[in-house]
């Protein structure tokens, strides 16, 4: 894993910011196009449709997520988050999260500063903390040839039920959102500065401009803050049928976004080294406060359902240090429609 990293430090950045450019691109244009489906033939399948209703989805979704996966070039991390986001009114969807590694085990730079005992500088654990919303630009609502996948209740039980291979193609009704996104975003690290330095061709030198021993491993911490600005595409499905005789009902009610954010950063901090007493200064150090990132969630329209979310780029941090690669699952997601009221009838 370090190996890739190595790697992926020495690739043109310019080329890996054009292919991240063409992913995220890429991704706008499948999933904005309508999906070309071929017929599973057969026996024509009728069916009663219960509600077809993109804009009739719910309010609050609150996300567990018990495992994230992170390859950050300042710091390899496993851990998990808490997110929320909410719709307000068909106008703005705000959203809030926060993670962390789990203990230092999980925590690469900061398992390996806590093992080395040269320095005396503290390392820090992991977090990352976001909030931010959206604004719905234009909301659209289209009709589009949607693939089902047809379940027999005939199979119920069996471990072969879901390889049905039939399917039909049902008209329903698709709403897409185009945002306008602005947020916050602030994180914490340890980082191995050593590395850092060499990628530079700079050293660290104290009040008396003395060199650090280059032999000893060097790590600090790096703190960004900062905001982010971009755009997204949302596509909401919320519909379910009941087909005739031994299939099961289908529902789709998956909501999808893609999205692309520039990142700016007015501060990134690296701490000080302290070392036999001696303070080496960091400022020397160069740092980039623009950052670029591309990613795809989705999750469901449900009381109870689960989440993912991919995302990739480059965060404002060292400089050759800000590539990254998110993975992130949430189980459960719990959502509500915020509404408890109920109508009352006198005898």
């Amino acid at each position: 894993m370090v190996t890739i990293l190595i790697l992926i430090e020495s690739t043109n950045m310019k080329l890996v910011r054009s292919l991240l450019l063409i992913f995220v691109l890429c991704w706008l244009c499948v999933v904005s196009s309508k999906a070309q489906l071929k017929s599973s033939g057969g026996s024509t399948v009728t069916y009663e449709e219960l509600y077809d209703d993109p804009y009739d989805i719910r309010k609050l979704f609150i996300m567990f997520q018990p495992v994230y996966g992170e390859l950050f070039v300042t710091n390899i991390n496993v851990g998990f988050g808490l997110e929320a986001q909410y719709y307000h009114l068909n106008k703005f969807d705000f959203r809030a999260h926060f993670r962390k590694a789990y203990s230092q085990k999980f925590d690469l730079e900061r398992d390996v500063a806590e093992n080395n005992q040269d320095l005396q500088n503290v390392p820090k654990n992991f977090s990352f903390l976001e909030f931010g919303g959206t604004y719905h630009i234009a909301d659209k609502e289209e009709t589009q040839e949607t693939k089902m996948i047809l379940y027999s209740d005939r199979y119920k039980g069996r471990k072969w039920a879901s390889k049905v291979p039939d399917y039909i193609k049902i008209p329903s009704k698709v709403r897409k959102i185009y945002g306008g996104r602005l947020g916050f975003f602030s994180y914490q690290s340890s980082t191995d500065l050593k590395r850092a330095t060499e990628k530079q061709g700079i050293t660290l030198v104290d009040e008396n401009q003395l060199a650090l021993d280059s032999t000893i491993s060097v790590f600090s911490n790096v703190r960004s803050t900062g905001f982010y600005l971009g755009g997204s595409l949302a596509i909401l499905k919320n519909f379910a049928v009941r087909p005739e005789k031994t299939y099961n009902d289908l529902v789709s009610d998956l909501i999808f976004t893609v999205y692309l954010d520039i990142l700016i950063a007015p501060s990134v901090a690296v701490d000080d080294v302290v070392y036999n007493n001696n303070v080496y200064s960091s400022d020397v150090l160069n740092t980039n406060t623009l950052g670029i990132r591309g990613g795809l969630e989705g999750k469901f329209n449900r009381k109870l359902g689960w989440a993912y979310n991919a995302e990739m780029g480059f965060r404002p941090s060292l400089t050759n240090r800000g590539f990254y690669l998110l993975v992130k699952v949430s189980i459960p997601v719990l959502a509500t429609d915020l509404k408890y009221s109920k109508e009352a009838f006198g005898k």
